[in-house]
């Protein structure tokens, strides 16, 4: 997978902007206290061995959005997971969802190619003991009329603006914050003091966890830091269909 450029055009502005007013199904949160949701997507190999360990030490499990499309291959962020090593997730109680076959953007695609891609992929998750129940837009790039097929298939769909999840907010168009290049922690941490003023829901989102990471990653340690922070305020992590199942 190569490095992508989002659409900065009007017309994608425009898209953008529509694809926020429409299609908007309201999010029912029971949240007995505020609520952080790791996440990680494509995914690269080294956020399965580097990141669910620390998940898993702290009784805590992670969400991955996962491109069946890229199995075993490299790029940017290293070498991409293999189908054993979301196999291996999927035993330890991780949720796995779909992040399209192709990595492709959901705003530019036909309707048609898209059902059809996102139908491979989770025929392909499933045959390794997932249920794909939840989305997440490859570069976050989504349109009115995506939402509208996807939002039908799944209990939600992910962006990556910046925000908190409310109750009643728009299912179809989670908020998430990035823990991602030099300035990632950081800003998780300034979040997480947000969340801690006016509680709620966070999503946390990363690719690649190494040392020497991609600009779209970040380092076992922050990553360490930032989940030792949300427990130690006494925020609970949770996986995003645990939320919205609750």
């Amino acid at each position: 997978m190569t490095p992508y450029a989002a659409d900065r055009s009007l017309k994608g502005k425009l898209r953008r902007r529509l694809a926020k007013l429409t299609h908007r199904d309201p999010a029912r949160l029971k949240l007995d206290r505020p609520t952080v949701s790791f996440t990680f997507d494509d995914v690269p190999a080294s956020a399965i061995h580097n990141a669910a360990p620390i998940l898993e030490e702290r009784g805590a499990r992670g969400s991955w959005y996962v491109c069946a499309g890229l199995f075993g291959q490299d790029g940017h962020m290293g070498r991409f997971a293999d189908a054993g090593e979301v196999g291996g997730l999927i035993e330890r109680g991780h949720e796995v969802g779909c992040h399209t076959y192709k990595h492709i953007d959901c705003a530019r695609a036909h309707e048609d190619d898209l059902i059809a891609d996102v139908e491979r992929n989770d025929d392909i998750l499933r045959s390794l003991g997932a249920e794909p129940t939840h989305f997440a837009f490859p570069y976050g790039e989504l349109s009115s009329r995506a939402k509208g097929v996807l939002g039908d298939r799944y209990g939600s769909l992910r962006g990556v603006q910046s925000g908190i999840v409310r109750n009643g907010g728009d299912r179809n168009q989670l908020p998430s914050v990035g823990v991602q290049g030099p300035t990632g922690e950081a800003e998780g941490h300034a979040w997480l003091s947000k969340l801690a003023h006016s509680g709620g829901w966070l999503i946390l989102f990363t690719h690649d966890v190494r040392e020497g990471h991609s600009p779209f990653g970040c380092t076992p340690g922050a990553l360490v830091r930032l989940a030792d922070s949300a427990l130690n305020r006494g925020f609970a992590i949770r996986t995003v269909s645990d939320v919205l199942a609750a």
